[in-house]
């Protein structure tokens, strides 16, 4: 699975979780990452892209 987008370079953050009644517990926030083929270098290849990304049109799909 991958953990980091290869676009803009998002990845995991570690943080701490509160309850109802304020118990903490670790947990991570993982980047909404999708793997879909683009055009890198002039050439397609699969590559893992964060959605904000694939929105903000910062990658150019291949069909």
């Amino acid at each position: 699975m991958a953990r980091k987008c290869d676009i803009c370079n998002k990845g995991v953050i570690a943080g701490v979780q509160y309850s109802h009644s304020h118990r903490q517990s670790k947990r991570t926030w993982a980047p909404n990452l999708k793997r879909v083929r683009a055009v890198v270098n002039g050439t397609p290849q699969r590559v893992n892209v964060c959605t904000r990304c694939l929105r903000s049109g910062k990658v150019e799909r291949a069909i």
